[in-house]
This record gives structure tokens, sequence and C-alpha cells, in this order.
């Protein structure tokens, strides 16, 4: 997954159209559809690109498997993040069983700390 930064330009597919749809329509302010002939139009005018003005995060809710967060409603620009991590709670490589896959090196260590 391609989370957008500010600058990025994508290529407009039927592919990734439902994953940008609701941050260029919300967060960049600009209407957006698909026309009958399967066009994207942007602001009224026929496009097959679209360039990001903001930075943008994945949130993930602290409940992973039951949480309401960027994998239900999309990414968060930067300007609607408050606050600021502090330390890594849990990182884990999914790949691998418990407890192998839990990266204990990472655990509780501040963020600003990190190289890996």
């Amino acid at each position: 997954m391609v989370i957008p930064k500010k600058g990025m330009t994508i290529e407009l597919t039927a592919e990734n159209f439902v994953k940008y749809y609701s941050t260029i329509k919300y967060f960049e302010k600009h209407t957006i559809e698909v026309n009958n002939n399967r066009q994207f139009i942007i602001d009224g005018k026929l496009a097959t690109q679209f360039t990001f003005t903001q930075d943008y995060y994945f949130m993930m809710g602290d409940n992973r498997h039951n949480s309401a967060d960027s994998r239900f409603w999309g990414f968060v620009p930067e300007d609607h993040i408050v606050g600021k991590p502090l330390f890594v709670w849990l990182s884990m490589n999914n790949f691998e069983p418990i407890p192998k896959s839990i990266k204990w090196n990472r655990m509780f260590k501040s963020v600003t700390n990190l190289s890996k």
C-alpha cells in the first residue's frame, strides 16, 4: 500500500480509485467521479493522474483486530493529527508466530532513538 505524501502524483486507475477516493474528495477538497466511459473526472475536468497537496498517515487503532482505524476510514492528513508518538509499545513481524514475531529490541524504545 502506498500512502500519499505532499507532491506525490498517482496515475488514476480502476484499482486505486476506491483507495484514494475519500482522500481526494474530503481532504484534498475536490469533486471526483468516473463517467460512463470509465474516465476520471476531477473538478469537472478529465484526469488521468492526481497530485496530493498534503502528507498523509496510516493510523492503526490500539485493538488492531477490532478497531475503526485507517483500514475503515482511510488515510489521515497531517493537519488532523494531534499529539506525537513517544515510544514503541509493541512491534511485531506478522509473518512469524508469537513469540518469535515480537521485535523485543524495539519495545518501549523512544521513537526518536529507533534505528530500525
